[in-house]
């Protein structure tokens, strides 16, 4: 399961929680009116108790999606990473190395020699993997350790010009004795 499968499932169970909690205030307030003074104390109970599962819920959630947050330090070198050069220009991507090892990290480090561009890379699938902004005078750090072989493909998400459409370049990802399938 990925982890945008896993945080659409968690979602989905916090939102029927929450209607199942409507459904039962529903059903609970078409009884025998109280007293004003015991409705406004259970009022204020439920209130409190709403209030603490509610912030516990966004705690939860907010820990369980940035815990493996998959932005890169970008003040720390990462050691031992394979690291590619990335410039983009209107209308190509210039790289330094066009292959890289499979279950090592990699380190991209993009710029931009003219306009901005999307730096996007796509696996054997057609799938987009990761992505980042390519800006030019700033270089930003995208790390992936990618799992699969084969070529993967560069590709510009953000419109740059006329040939926009042709920009486009390719790696290749090679299988290695400690790489993952």
């Amino acid at each position: 399961m990925t982890p945008q499968d896993r945080i659409w499932l968690i979602t989905l169970l916090g939102i029927a929680l929450v209607a199942l909690v409507f459904i039962y205030v529903i059903a609970r307030s078409g009884g025998v009116p109280a007293a004003a003074g015991e409705v406004q104390t259970r009022a204020y109970a439920i209130r409190r108790w709403w209030f603490i599962a509610l912030l516990v819920l966004g705690v939860g959630v907010t820990w369980a999606t940035l815990r493996p947050f998959p932005v890169a330090d970008q003040r720390q070198l990462l050691p031992g990473a394979q690291i590619v050069d990335v410039v983009a220009h209107q209308w190509f991507w210039e790289l330094s190395r066009t292959q890289v090892n499979a279950g090592q990290p990699v380190e991209f480090r993009v710029t931009s020699a003219d306009v901005n561009h999307g730096f996007a890379i796509y696996g054997p699938d057609d799938r987009i993997v990761v992505q980042t902004q390519a800006m030019p005078a700033f270089t930003n750090r995208l790390v992936h350790t990618f799992r699969r072989p084969g070529f993967y493909r560069v590709l510009c998400l953000e419109y740059c010009g006329l040939a926009h459409h042709g920009m486009a370049n390719q790696f290749e990802v090679v299988a290695t004795t400690g790489a993952k399938p």
